[in-house]
């Protein structure tokens, strides 16, 4: 018997991990790209656009602007990015849960549409406005996708790829970002009369999405926790795993939607999502919280996009010349590429807390460094140090933070609690590109102090509060948030239980008819379940 069962096996993963890999590439496409895409590609137009600006204002009222009131526009068109994505990132929540994440995604390129339809009429209609409104539609989609996209992703998963899947958005925002730096380069789209055509590509990506990602399943978990599909919920997961859903898996789920059940007639509550003021309420969840809020804030607050920034003027005190800048600035992007690729191979061996750690401290090593090069105009130093910081940024930060929520809270509450965190990082996002100029201004060569001290002090507290959550279900992973919390009471449905182990294989599996027949049922002794019965 064991003869004729052995020999199907090695083509099962193949076909499970290929129907993952291109469902990822699809989601990744137009959710995380688009965030790494659209900072990136914003840089190019740059003098072109306050040309614009400054030159609609003149046909309008018939004076020219003076240069503080461009910059002032200009810095108003680049804010509406991060206000939109602000508002997005409350937005992803109730949509993941009322559509679903997989038509979250697929509604969220409607934003990107109507963006790109404005700016390239805002040449023709000579409109500032409209490009002001485009960029705003543009964060909203971002801020979208930045959410619901890890949550998609860390459903769909199996316990042993979790990680790296989810790693996976960093990844596709570096590609966004190397790819958004050579798009506008003066010999493709990053000339004046072409400024317009940059600025709506990122349609292209939505456009792929739409058209590919429709043919991917829905996250097994929402279907299955959320809208009480048990059987779509089966299908799902058997095609994500390349045939049948293993019974480990199914078990997991189950045990989750039970104890969300319990938890619901306990509190009397029929809402099956929590609400964000919800988790802030709820003692249970207060080091959870803390810890999210506290990854997402310092991910956008440790200075990785001021670097960027500041990367044009230390390239030309190293004297490189103005031209020649745009090539070398693509190897920024290209440092945090391939440090996530390289992040991505290594979160499963490593782990999530030593990536997020470790790069936090080697972050605040190139700071010291950095500052130092600085003030002794040791400028090729200085460019040593951009690169190490941000190769240090993306190893562990850029992939892990988004990582977090899905892994430490459960179906109900997840939703709230990328609301959380994607709040946290826009306001960090736009905090840093209010205020970095005038730090410069400031504090000059010491202005990269204050990241200094964002880095150490998420370096510490994290790794204090987190601990690590590889390979590990949720219910082991709250067990231990709960001795952090001081929870001494019992939970519903896990005292008593063995924790489910191991990784789910594709080999143990059941039938589909096994899982959808009789909700209370237990399994069939004698389904394959990983060992020979």
């Amino acid at each position: 018997m064991n003869s004729t069962e052995e020999p199907e096996e090695p083509s099962k993963p193949s076909g499970g991990d290929r129907t993952l890999a291109l469902a990822v590439c699809s989601a990744a496409i137009g959710g995380t790209f688009q965030y790494g895409y659209n900072i990136s590609i914003i840089n190019a137009p740059t003098s072109y656009i306050q040309s614009f600006i400054n030159e609609t204002y003149m046909e309008r009222w018939g004076i020219s602007l003076e240069a503080p009131q461009v910059t002032l526009m200009w810095t108003l068109i680049v804010s509406a990015f991060s206000l939109g994505g602000l508002l997005g990132a409350l937005l992803a929540g109730p949509l993941a849960v009322r559509f679903g994440r997989k038509n979250s995604l697929l509604l969220n390129n409607s934003f990107l549409f109507v963006g790109a339809v404005l700016v390239l009429a805002s040449r023709v209609a000579k409109s500032v406005e409209m490009i002001l409104f485009a960029r705003f539609l543009v964060g909203i989609n971002s801020g979208v996708s930045m959410n619901v996209q890890p949550m998609y992703f860390g459903e769909s998963a199996p316990k042993h790829l979790r990680g790296a899947v989810a790693f996976s958005s960093a990844v596709f925002t570096a590609f966004g970002i190397v790819l958004g730096q050579i798009v506008g380069l003066t010999e493709l789209l990053g000339t004046e009369p072409l400024w317009p055509y940059l600025l709506a590509s990122n349609a292209l990506p939505g456009l792929i999405q739409l058209l590919t990602l429709p043919w991917f399943p829905e996250s097994p978990r929402y279907l299955l926790i959320d809208r009480g599909d048990r059987e779509a919920c089966v299908r799902a997961l058997g095609r994500l795993r390349g045939g049948e859903a293993p019974v480990l898996e199914m078990e997991e789920m189950l045990q989750e939607q039970q104890q969300q059940k319990s938890a619901a007639l306990g509190s009397g509550s029929t809402a099956s999502a929590k609400r964000p003021w919800t988790l802030f309420k709820d003692p249970d969840l207060r080091c959870q919280l803390r810890t999210v809020m506290a990854a997402s804030s310092a991910m956008m607050l440790c200075g990785n996009d001021s670097i960027y920034f500041y990367a044009y003027y230390i390239f030309l005190a190293a004297g490189i010349p103005p031209a020649k800048i745009q090539y070398i600035t693509i190897g920024t992007g290209a440092s945090e590429l391939i440090a996530s690729i390289l992040s991505n191979l290594l979160i499963e061996r490593v782990g999530r807390r030593y990536l997020l750690v470790g790069g936090y401290s080697l972050m605040c090593i190139w700071t010291v460094v950095f500052t130092v090069a600085l003030n002794l105009q040791m400028a090729y130093l200085s460019m040593a140090c951009v690169f190490a910081y941000i190769l240090s940024f993306g190893l562990g930060p850029a992939g892990v933070t988004g990582i977090l929520p899905a892994e430490i809270f459960d179906q109900a509450a997840r939703p709230a609690a990328y609301m959380v965190a994607g709040s946290c990082m826009w306001i960090g996002l736009f905090l840093v590109g209010m205020l970095f100029p005038f730090i410069v201004r400031s504090l000059g060569d010491f202005c990269f102090l204050p990241f200094l001290a964002v880095c150490l002090v998420s370096a510490v507290f994290l790794g204090l509060t987190l601990p690590e959550t590889k390979g590990k279900t949720l219910a082991e992973i709250t067990a231990e948030f709960d001795s952090k919390n001081g929870v001494k009471k019992e939970r519903s449905g896990m005292q008593g239980e063995e924790p489910i182990g191991g990784d789910y294989q594709l080999g143990k599996a059941c039938s589909f008819t096994s899982l959808t027949q009789d909700p209370d049922a237990k399994p069939d002794p004698g389904l394959r379940i990983g060992i020979d019965i």
